[in-house]
């Protein structure tokens, strides 16, 4: 006999469980199925931003604005690509469904009022008010179900703990210049490893985990089972209705529906083959294969192929792991930090590295002549690599011999000693530190406009006077470097979707019964990178909104 629920989702990463907490809320049985041994998928590696325009956090802050000043900026940001109805519904529901999580469920938030959408030339850019982060999650509450979270990628960890992006992250920076810096990482680290003792793991959950953390305390409260090693194999249809799925072998019937929200395709090499056309070394979940793009197709849904981008482009170094694979390492901080350039294998700078991941790679790919690899340098000096770290190369005191000897970090006594270990032109790149020097000296990049926006000063560091918070000249030797790709922080091309994230086919008519969430819907964003958590945000909005159209409840 098949097993039965009102609402089948597949996939634990933020749409799914979003979708799922708010079903149980709403009186459904829900289950949600997840193929790895473990559930969050790539959101418990994110760092849980999430963009919400007009969210309660902002609101109540004082920030105010109408909803005509975020259409605005979408409108500029995406073009052709500007879907009016799911844009609209993602603008109304955001604040309502972040109200919701707040006051129903387990799930916290901290804001982003001073975080800035990535492009502030567009005038209807905020410099503010727009984003909100998942607060930090005590891990204890889980109980035994923390055993099946899965947890930050380790590279960006320091000894399996997370590091909250912001004050957190500056701290962890300025440990051996400020003594009260030292006493906060020192606290946390003591906490960290009195966890590890008693836990195995740390219970201080921040960014993407705390996301998850949250999420999930919220559905096994309303009763909602999250079952891992279980990949669906196939839809159940009937008339024309997605009625289940087959699990394991074993049917499982949902009467409202089911939910694709399996991650995108980041590890589907077919995929990736057809719709980015570049050798492409995500960061996201390696469990994320294009399972929930294939079941959409099964039932008639549609893979859109008109996105600017497929994937939400990001530089990705590969670090090599003690079985001879690769971990991939997302460049999401270090770019913006004075002391730093990005050049090609012509010794050239090709881009202002503190604009964000996005464009940063598609900066990369329209530099590199066809044909060629697709890759750059990060460079800096002794001093950078220390205070900031480069890569999965953390800061003193943390010693860099082991990436030293694996060769992910190249090191020279002189830029030219650095240039012949990474084959880049050497007297090219002597001359672009020393237009670079002289530039950052007078706190002008007139080459990329470095540091002369909002987004790329925050990502800078001011506190040591520079007249450019994101420039500093590369001076004393060693010189290193670390090599970085293209590859993505997940995809943006899905199923097309209505407003209410039903799967549409062919004629662009809804799919009863299914729904796709997450980044198995193809982005609202429509392959744009308009500012910090467009992946996140509707996400967790749209999960919100198809439970609601599951549950036959109007919003």
């Amino acid at each position: 006999m098949a097993e039965t629920c009102d609402l089948l989702v597949i996939g634990s990463g933020a749409g799914g469980l979003s979708a799922a907490v708010t079903a149980a809320h709403l009186g459904l049985k829900v289950l949600v199925l997840e193929k790895e041994a473990q559930y969050g998928g790539t959101t418990a590696w994110s760092g849980g931003w999430m963009w919400v325009p007009r969210n309660p956090l902002a609101t109540e802050a004082g920030i105010q604005e109408d909803m005509a000043e975020p259409t605005a900026y979408l409108r500029q940001e995406l073009g052709a690509q500007f879907d009016a109805a799911r844009v609209q519904v993602f603008l109304q529901q955001g604040p309502r469904m972040v109200d919701f999580f707040r006051t129903q469920t387990a799930l916290q938030f901290i804001d982003g009022n001073r975080v800035p959408d990535f492009h502030d030339r567009n005038p209807h850019a905020a410099q503010g008010g727009r984003s909100i982060c998942a607060a930090p999650f005590d891990g204890r509450r889980l109980g035994p179900q923390i055993a099946q979270l899965k947890p930050p990628l380790a590279e960006t960890t320091l000894w399996g703990m997370g590091i909250a992006s912001g004050a957190e992250l500056r701290h962890f920076f300025n440990a051996l210049r400020k003594p009260a810096s030292l006493w906060y990482v020192s606290k946390l680290v003591l906490h960290h490893f009195t966890d590890l003792l008693r836990y195995r793991r740390g219970m201080r959950l921040v960014n993407g985990n705390a996301l998850v953390a949250g999420l999930a305390a919220s559905a096994f409260a309303k009763g909602v089972e999250i079952r891992t090693s279980s990949p669906a194999q196939r839809l159940l249809t009937e008339y024309g209705r997605v009625v289940g799925a087959v699990v394991n072998g074993q049917e499982i019937r949902a009467c409202c529906g089911v939910v694709l929200a399996c991650g995108g395709f980041p590890h589907d090499a077919a995929r990736k083959q057809e719709l980015l056309g570049h050798e492409h070394w995500s960061a996201a979940s390696r469990g994320n294969t294009g399972d929930g793009l294939r079941l959409g197709e099964s039932a008639g849904g549609m893979v859109a192929r008109d996105a600017v981008q497929a994937a939400a482009l990001a530089p990705v170094s590969l670090v090599p792991q003690a079985d001879g694979s690769f971990a991939h390492f997302p460049h999401l901080v270090e770019r913006a930090k004075p002391g730093l350039i990005a050049v090609t294998q012509t010794g050239e700078r090709f881009t202002n590295e503190a604009d964000s991941y996005y464009d940063f790679v598609s900066s990369l790919l329209a530099a590199t002549p066809s044909g060629q690899p697709v890759a750059a340098w990060l460079v800096c000096d002794h001093a950078f690599i220390r205070h900031y770290g480069l890569g999965a190369v953390k800061p003193a005191p943390m010693p860099m011999g082991a990436m030293l000897g694996n060769g992910y970090l190249q090191r020279g006594n002189t830029l030219a000693d650095l240039a012949q270990a990474c084959g880049i032109d050497g007297p090219a790149l002597q001359a672009t530190v020393e237009r670079y020097n002289q530039q950052a000296l007078d706190g002008v990049d007139t080459d990329f406009a470095k540091g002369e926006t909002a987004y790329n000063r925050v990502q800078g560091d001011a506190e040591y006077g520079r007249p450019n918070p994101c420039m500093a000249p590369l001076t004393h030797g060693p010189f290193y470097a670390v090599k970085v790709v293209p590859g993505s922080l997940g995809t943006f091309a899905g199923l097309r979707t209505n407003a209410s994230a039903q799967v549409l086919d062919a004629q662009d008519q809804p799919i009863p019964g299914l729904y796709a969430g997450g980044n198995d819907m193809h982005s609202v964003m429509g392959g744009t990178y308009p500012s910090g958590g467009i992946t996140l945000g509707p996400a967790m909005t749209f999960g919100y909104i198809a439970a609601h159209h599951a549950a036959g409840v109007d919003l």
